[in-house]
């Protein structure tokens, strides 16, 4: 990446001067926290409860290899769960007002084999200021080469067919990233435009809990269980191919759907757009309507306001989510949302399509004109 971006509100729109008037308005008239409430802890209780409840009847031995295995496969889901209802607010701050709760609940990412400091820097500071800018937003770098999201790079023959494996790609997500992701990103020079030097216990806390992830569930239950090396290898691939499945998706559907931008910076290096009005242009809702979504992806179907409001926790969404969508209107900015899971899953399919086959094909009758035979 060589440059560093800015964003012009070359409009002078006050879009996000007004929302962010209106929704804090919200919370002083309803006398409510902007952080997390009752609702958040019994969640949390339910998903710490329903994970390790599964763990310590995988390691009971006491069912049968399929039913185990299926169990390792719902554990990754609830790994993920834990990450998006817990750990997502926590690292953020906004799970509590308290900043030492936030800290503790965020080293619940160690248990599902992610850092949370490289999450600080990746997620918070550089997908959530320069969200799906082609060079500086690494979260949508997926499978570089295979998987072609930016429309100025040039599409290759394997592209063609990114609509029909994409999706089983995502199961890798996680498994890439307890394994190579955080490595690679540590150790990179900078994260997007972010140059840090990381503090000595970091590279303590990255060896240490990687090494423990990987004890916890390879290494105790070979100790634990009969079985050989492979069924114990087995049972890690089921479990985080489950959890990288769930969080691929999620990932994906809130930011590569119909409708959703992916801008390039000027020759200066200029986004010629007011922060806000950008997430607007690159962030999409999905399902916002189901309870059952809301509960189980802690809020992140609606990340459009959690794109505006960070700091918020995921319970205030569906409340203030009234405030933005007005707001939006009244400045004439998209508020981008698929009605449900399902027709978000079909618009990134279009969009893989169109990304990558289609653009194969015109790539190619171009070629063919400028060198007719």
């Amino acid at each position: 990446m060589s440059q560093n971006l800015k964003f012009i509100n070359t409009t002078q729109s006050a879009f996000f001067a007004t929302v962010r008037k209106r929704v804090d308005s919200y919370f002083k008239e309803q006398g409510i926290s902007k952080n997390g409430n009752v609702r958040i802890w019994v969640k949390a209780a339910f998903f710490l409860l329903s994970f390790f409840t599964l763990y310590f009847f995988i390691l009971s031995g006491s069912f049968s290899a399929w039913a185990t295995l299926g169990m390792a496969a719902a554990l990754g889901a609830f790994a993920a769960f834990i990450g998006f209802n817990i750990c997502h607010d926590a690292i953020h701050g906004s799970f509590s007002g308290n900043s030492k709760i936030n800290r503790v609940l965020s080293y619940l990412f160690y248990l599902i084999g992610a850092n949370p400091y490289l999450w600080n820097i990746s997620h918070n500071i550089v997908h959530h200021t320069f969200t799906n800018i082609p060079g500086h937003d690494e979260d949508i770098e997926v499978a570089p080469g295979l998987i072609r999201l930016d429309e100025s790079e040039k599409v290759n023959r394997v592209q063609r067919y990114q609509h029909l494996y994409a999706f089983w790609l995502y199961g890798l997500a996680s498994l890439s990233w307890v394994l190579r992701k955080d490595y690679v990103k540590f150790f990179q020079k900078q994260i997007g435009q972010h140059t840090k030097s990381h503090p000595k216990r970091e590279y303590f806390n990255l060896f240490f809990y990687k090494i423990l992830h990987y004890f916890l569930f390879i290494g105790l239950p070979l100790l634990l269980l009969n079985l050989n090396w492979w069924q114990a290898a087995l049972g890690f691939l089921v479990m985080h191919l489950a959890e990288g499945m769930v969080m691929g998706l999620v990932f994906q559907l809130a930011h590569v759907v119909e409708g959703t931008a992916f801008p390039l910076p000027n020759n200066q290096g200029n986004v010629e757009e007011a922060w806000a009005d950008h997430q607007m242009r690159t962030t999409a809702n999905f399902a916002p309507q189901s309870s059952l979504a809301s509960f189980l992806l802690g809020g992140l179907n609606r990340q459009i306001e959690h794109h505006l409001f960070p700091k918020v926790s995921h319970v205030h969404y569906p409340a203030i989510s009234v405030i933005v969508k007005q707001t939006a209107q009244e400045f004439n900015l998209p508020y981008l949302e698929s009605k449900s899971f399902w027709t978000a899953i079909q618009s990134h399919y279009k969009v893989l399509k169109k990304l990558g086959k289609e653009a194969y094909e015109k790539q190619t009758a171009g070629i063919a004109a400028i060198n007719p035979a």
